[in-house]
């Protein structure tokens, strides 16, 4: 297979990263419209994430935050947002780069985006061929972006997943149909 020179991956990732950055944009403009309200995962060691030390030794590795009822001086950058929420009843201002953001997750339209963000500042992974794979933006990307429907989750579920700070990543396994089924005999 003829290498990717241009960096098709990369490109989608910033395309569908800038799907954010509009979304909150608009959020920080006209507040959030109806029933929208995000959960948005991020790598806290990743280039350009504030957080308190607090934080960062609750959630070490990643951190997933609920943009609903109670946020304040929600404000964006090119570059990414900083929000303040309320952690335990303290107040705690949080700067995070679009760069940084695993996840994203509209639970009111079932929407969803992932990313694969890895913390630190220059980080290279080989890739199947052996060639050495970096990002200009210092992240590293081990497959393309797509953006899919969520399936429809329990208030209970994402609730728990939000105040574990995205421990839970098991992912559901996919099912394995035979095409054969399908023909006509």
């Amino acid at each position: 297979m003829p290498q990717d020179l241009i960096r098709y991956d990369i490109l989608a990732q910033d395309a569908l990263r800038g799907v954010i950055r509009k979304v909150i944009s608009e959020v920080t403009r006209t507040g959030l419209p109806g029933n929208h309200h995000f959960f948005i995962t991020f790598v806290t060691g990743a280039p350009g994430v504030r957080i308190s030390s607090r934080l960062r030794e609750k959630y070490p590795e990643q951190m997933t935050i609920v943009i609903q009822h109670q946020y304040w001086d929600l404000e964006v950058s090119d570059s990414g947002f900083e929000v303040t929420l309320s952690f335990s009843d303290i107040s705690e201002k949080l700067v995070i780069p679009f760069a940084a953001i695993r996840g994203f997750y509209d639970p009111s339209v079932n929407f969803e985006l992932e990313f694969d963000v890895r913390s630190g500042a220059a980080e290279v992974e080989k890739s199947a061929d052996d060639t050495t794979v970096e990002s200009i933006t210092h992240e590293v990307v081990k497959a393309p972006v797509k953006p899919r429907l969520a399936k429809p989750k329990a208030d209970k579920q994402t609730a728990k997943k939000a105040e574990s700070g995205g421990a839970d990543d098991a992912k559901p396994s996919a099912d394995v149909v035979s095409l054969d089924s399908f023909r006509k005999k």
